[in-house]
């Protein structure tokens, strides 16, 4: 009898759960479920609706996922996944976490709608036909290939200008490498800088001091000898804040080894004032003034959030350039469309841009000119290794698009290059994410401490040096300390903190116990470095950028290595961005900008200086490609600086320094091969090979 009615209770146990999930496939039932993001634990939230067994609707939110990043993939797969009746939709390239973080809370949300994750999976019945590839044409004045920031600086300019114009992205986002800068602005001589009162008579001297190694280069020679003059002006005088546009390309300069090309570094240091005023106008804001590595003086501008935090420039700027772009008319913007080729009249004259959409049809962008904004080759992996083999094995920080297809292109109608070789490292990218840790860091006040608990080197010296020095600790890792008095006065520190990239201990012996360094050596460490701010003097590594003491608990630390950051060879421009040939010549209706190009940063590029790059040079190719077209191609007004063909190695000439080795300190890591011309990889490796794509 028991048997009978524990089959009969069973049986309508079954009936009813049955009813139910048909009362929910025939009606409309939600669930939400949450994931971690990129804003840290349970920071992305999704909430679906289905009904009729579909999805009828997805909503995510994610308040504290990068602005640009993160916020593009929380816009964007809610609605594939309605459009695909499925929650297995692709995620947005460039924003990793925060896509793979929807699409657990995704599957959490249906879970918990009492339905079955499996029926709402990519490849169900229910999945929408994938669409026919479709051919597109636009004719258009201006084709730009890249939205990172050079791209959308050069569009806005020329939009503004009168010019219709065509912005071509290959990944779903803009932004490129832009968006993950996280430091500022560097800019020379602006009113913005007289906020600060000036502390930093030891940076100005250090650098006079450094730019002797160069006694044999005329031009940073000239430029020590007017910086002097202004120094020993100033002292006397003591009005104000001291900096000039002399001193930034002093900078740059010795900062880049002095291989970098001293005409557009002169146009980049002159522009940079007017830039930031510029900005403005933009509504882009950089208020605050902070130091940063290489530079000798207070001169990174950084934008700061209501609460008077700094913020991470990329995540700042990068939507406010994409809302100027999408607030005109005369913008058309073009994402998930990957430039394949740039064409050419019969004549040989540029003609637009071929491209490939999403949906692989081809897209054609009839144009009057092309500007090349498409970035550098960072995230190509295998491209770093050839061109700079020492670097094999290294972790990035690029975003995923940076592979420098582009510059094979543009070489194919004859473009020359420079610099190819110059690859540059950063000393804190996060040793478990890759994830980069700004540099503002170590000029507000942070150090590096190595498995010993010791500082092992100026920690605001050029990125060359520190990784060098980096990369000869054991275990080629080190700790970044941070004090709470710095979290209190940076939201960066705060997402960093909030992403779990950080230890913290309440103590220096706390801190140095969660980091597994001797406790002794990290607290003699520490009370050595505070004494080194009250004295502002460094006499063991000579560092002269001093903020505050870290004394004020909880402490912060975090991990970090060196890795692949930015590469600063590229396409030879000139100083109005035309593209030039091997002889110099320019190539009509074809200009470059940003980290696409060469020739700014020499052998190193000092933080900061990358936004006023594509800033500066962004601007200029708008400009520039909005004037009436010339009688004749425009002769190079740097020709002089380049006299040789393609990546062919000459002898080092009048400005390029011939012993560069032995200006560059301590960053011997970097083996400085001869340079190599591309016709010679050519012989064995085509374009096709040089630039292969990222493995998904």
């Amino acid at each position: 009898m028991k048997k009978k009615v524990f089959a009969l209770v069973s049986a309508i146990v079954i009936i009813v759960i049955m009813v139910i999930t048909q009362q929910n496939r025939g009606s409309s039932v939600m669930g939400t479920g949450t994931a971690d993001g990129f804003g840290g634990k349970d920071a992305i939230s999704v909430t679906i609706t289905l009904k009729d067994g579909k999805i009828a609707d997805v909503k995510a939110s994610g308040p504290k996922e990068t602005e640009g990043i993160g916020s593009v993939a929380i816009e964007k797969m809610p609605a594939d996944m309605v459009s695909k009746n499925s929650i297995k939709v692709d995620g947005v390239s460039g924003a990793t976490v925060s896509s793979t973080g929807i699409l657990k809370a995704a599957e959490i949300a249906v879970k918990n709608a009492g339905m079955n994750p499996a029926d709402f999976m990519a490849g169900s019945s229910k999945a929408e036909a994938p669409k026919v590839a479709e051919e597109k044409s636009y004719d258009t004045d201006i084709a730009i290939i890249g939205a990172g920031g050079a791209g959308m600086v050069a569009a806005i300019t020329a939009a503004d200008a009168g010019k219709k114009v065509v912005l071509i992205e290959k990944q779903p986002l803009v932004g490129g490498n832009s968006v993950r800068a996280t430091g500022g602005m560097n800019a020379g001589r602006t009113a913005l800088q007289d906020n600060n009162e000036f502390k930093e008579a030891a940076g100005v001297e250090k650098t006079l001091k450094a730019a002797e190694k160069f006694a044999d280069n005329k031009v940073i020679t000239d430029l020590a000898n007017t910086v002097k003059a202004q120094w020993e002006a100033y002292q006397k005088d003591g009005k104000g804040y001291f900096d000039s546009v002399e001193l930034m390309q002093l900078d740059t300069l010795v900062g880049g080894h002095g291989i970098n090309d001293p005409e557009l570094v002169k146009i980049f240091a002159e522009s940079s004032a007017g830039a930031i005023d510029w900005l403005k106008t933009i509504d882009i804001d950089l208020s605050s003034v902070g130091q940063f590595g290489g530079a000798s003086v207070k001169r990174i501008h950084r934008p700061l959030n209501e609460n008077k935090q700094v913020v991470s420039v990329g995540a700042y700027m990068i939507p406010k350039l994409e809302a100027a772009c999408k607030s005109r008319k005369n913008i058309t913007i073009l994402t998930s469309t990957k430039a394949t080729s740039i064409l050419t009249d019969n004549g040989g004259k540029i003609s637009g841009v071929l491209a490939e959409g999403s949906d692989g049809g081809k897209v054609t962008v009839n144009a009057k000119a092309v500007i090349l904004a498409a970035g550098g080759f960072g995230a190509n992996l295998k491209m770093v290794s050839l061109l700079k083999p020492e670097l094999e094995g290294f972790m990035t920080t690029n975003a995923p698009g940076a592979t420098g297809e582009v510059i094979v292109m543009a070489q194919e109608l004859g473009a020359a290059t420079v610099d190819m070789s110059q690859v540059q490292i950063h000393p804190t990218v996060e040793a478990n994410t890759s994830a980069l840790i700004t540099e503002g860091l170590r000029g507000d006040g942070a150090i590096l401490v190595n498995s010993e608990g010791k500082r092992f080197t100026d920690e605001t010296s050029t990125r060359d040096a520190v990784s060098a020095a980096e990369i000869a600790q054991p275990g080629s890792f080190s700790w970044l300390i941070v004090d709470q008095k710095m979290a209190d006065a940076s939201n960066v520190i705060k997402g960093y903190i909030t992403r779990g990239y950080t230890k913290q201990g309440n103590t220096y012996d706390e801190l140095a116990k969660e980091i597994g360094v001797p406790a002794a050596e990290l607290d003699k460490t520490m009370i050595a470095w505070n004494k080194c701010v009250a004295d502002r003097s460094d006499p063991e590594f000579g560092r002269t950028s001093f903020a505050q003491p870290l004394d004020k608990s909880p402490y912060y630390a975090i991990k970090v290595t060196a890795g692949v950051h930015h590469t600063m060879g590229g396409l030879r421009i000139d100083g109005k961005t035309h593209v030039l040939k091997g002889n110099g010549e320019a190539i009509s209706g074809l200009y470059a900008a940003g980290e696409i190009t060469g020739g700014v940063h020499g052998g190193n590029r000092l933080g900061g200086n990358a936004v006023a790059d594509f800033v500066i040079f962004g601007r200029i190719a708008g400009q520039e490609v909005s004037q009436p077209p010339p009688n004749e191609s425009p002769a190079s007004q740097v020709a002089d600086y380049f006299p040789r063909p393609l990546f062919v190695a000459q002898p080092a000439n009048h400005y390029r320094r011939g012993n560069c080795r032995a200006a560059q300190g301590s960053s011997d890591y970097q083996r400085q091969p001869e340079r190599k011309s591309h016709q010679s990889y050519g012989a064995s490796r085509s374009a096709a090979q040089l630039v292969q794509p990222l493995p998904t």
